[in-house]
């Protein structure tokens, strides 16, 4: 029996799903979503939190203060309520709903950024709110996920490890790129191992980190407007960009299979089964990283409408064409 006093105490480190049924190729989905905030953000998180207590930067009377588009305000706003601290997350319109009340629920004070037409878009409108804000109050504490080295350093240290400790034969890793904090911190541990393991970054379309053109981008979770101030691509063996819609029908196809994940991880899964299928890599041991599961996007990418309004109709018919494979390779309806 396992027993806590704390949420961020509890963390499952050791779920893997074989997609090998799914997609027809061997690929290991690490799932980081199970836990009290629901994805990966819950390391970085602790780990921000617990150097700022050290160093004496964040005391009783703080008030914590992050820009986030929505899974780090949640572990953020969970290790707050915990700890006894105030919280605000500054985020912007493409937040997820259920997000922004989970964050309220646990007793954070949540900020939408109005849009803007700027350079940066989004993220710079809500990077520039935190900096003023803690311009005018003393109290306030930035974090700052995007520059601050304890955020790779939790997957240098749990993340990476625990990989190796699974699969001792690892050939190559797929991770998302966000803030890159995942990213780096897992490639510059396998840097060091035992064996060569590649690093396959997978991007958002649209994300400027790996020197693209900026588009736009309505998922929440990979991708940035800005180039990330943690990414160091000597460690990067390679990057893939993958399209919202090839994202969405890859979180629709492993739905009808009963796994509900989020739109980080359509989009991984998306990039990594496409660059096996171009080497045909079936002797390889493969891993990605799921960054969260598929509540969260109940009403965005899992809703019809909200699909049709950003997307083709191929991909709004991505459920349910799974739907009519399975009638037609049964004989009876699918229900």
């Amino acid at each position: 029996m396992t027993t806590i006093t704390v949420p961020h105490a509890f963390n499952e480190e050791d779920l893997y799903v074989d997609l090998q049924p799914i997609f027809g190729r061997s690929l290991f989905l690490k799932c980081e979503g199970l836990n009290f905030a629901g994805s990966i953000k819950l390391k970085a998180a602790s780990e921000m939190v617990d150097a700022a207590e050290r160093d004496g930067t964040l005391t009783p009377g703080s008030l914590l203060v992050e820009s986030s588009s929505g899974n780090l305000g949640v572990a953020m706003s969970m290790i707050a309520a915990s700890k006894g601290y105030r919280f605000l997350c500054v985020t912007d319109s493409r937040c997820n709903l259920t997000t922004r009340l989970m964050m309220e629920a646990l007793g954070s004070e949540v900020h939408v950024v109005p849009a803007r037409e700027t350079p940066g878009g989004y993220l710079r409108a809500r990077l520039d709110y935190v900096r003023d804000l803690c311009a005018r109050d003393d109290n306030c504490v930035w974090l700052s996920q995007y520059t601050n080295p304890a955020n790779w350093k939790a997957h240098y240290r749990r993340t990476a490890p625990a990989i190796a400790r699974a699969f001792p034969e690892l050939d190559v890793l797929f991770v998302g790129a966000g803030t890159t904090g995942t990213l780096m911190g897992c490639a510059r541990w396998f840097r060091a191992w035992h064996r060569p393991v590649r690093i396959v970054a997978v991007d958002s379309a649209g994300s400027v980190t790996f020197g693209g053109p900026a588009g736009r981008r309505m998922i929440p979770g990979l991708g940035m407007s800005i180039r990330p101030p943690l990414l160091d691509e000597s460690f990067v063996d390679e990057a893939l960009l993958v399209e919202e819609a090839e994202t969405v029908r890859t979180c629709h196809r492993m739905a009808r299979r009963g796994f509900l994940f989020g739109g980080s991880t359509g989009t991984v899964v998306s990039g990594a089964m496409n660059w096996l299928a171009r080497r045909d890599a079936r002797e390889l041991t493969a891993v990605a990283i799921a960054p969260d599961l598929g509540e969260r996007y109940l009403d965005t990418v899992y809703q019809s409408n909200w699909v049709q309004d950003l997307y083709d109709e191929e991909t709004v018919d991505a459920g349910t064409a799974g739907r009519r494979h399975e009638e037609s390779r049964s004989g009876r309806p699918a229900r």
